[in-house]
């Protein structure tokens, strides 16, 4: 159950986020770039300092030259999802945008986990899962389209 609110917490967190980031973007000279630039720099400052009192930091940062580079990109990618968020909330709206990016999230897990895609343990995708996206997607386009 814990994973489970931890997870609910991330969303919500995602949502804030998104809404907080964008805010900044328009008082940085109203881009984005510059909000998901803060967003990264303070993020990298705290998790520095985290993970300085959890030990072993500088040996653990030796170890990056030895992993796969696609090891390697999950910054780059949060990146990207932070830019996006930050640009897309205020174009979209903070839950458009989300459910949007959570039937990416949905589409894309199924793919890796159908698949054991970077060596996660390999989920079979039965009709419930693909029947579970498609009322998502249903209601996505639903809420989506609602207003017009």
């Amino acid at each position: 159950m814990w994973y489970l609110i931890m997870a609910f917490s991330a969303g919500a967190g995602m949502a804030m986020q998104a809404a907080v980031n964008s805010q900044l973007g328009k008082a940085l000279f109203a881009q984005p770039l510059y909000a998901a630039f803060w967003s990264f720099a303070s993020g990298t400052v705290l998790l520095f300092f985290l993970a300085l009192a959890k030990g072993q930091l500088f040996q653990a940062l030796g170890q990056i030259p030895a992993q796969p580079w696609w090891q390697l990109i999950g910054g780059l990618l949060g990146a990207g999802l932070v830019f996006s968020s930050v640009f897309l909330a205020p174009k979209l709206g903070v839950a458009n945008m989300l459910f949007f990016m959570i039937l990416g999230q949905l589409v894309f897990g199924l793919i890796i986990d159908s698949f054991g895609l970077f060596h996660m343990p390999v989920r079979v995708i039965n009709w419930q899962k693909i029947v579970g996206v498609g009322l998502i997607l249903s209601g996505l386009l639903i809420f989506f389209f609602a207003k017009k």
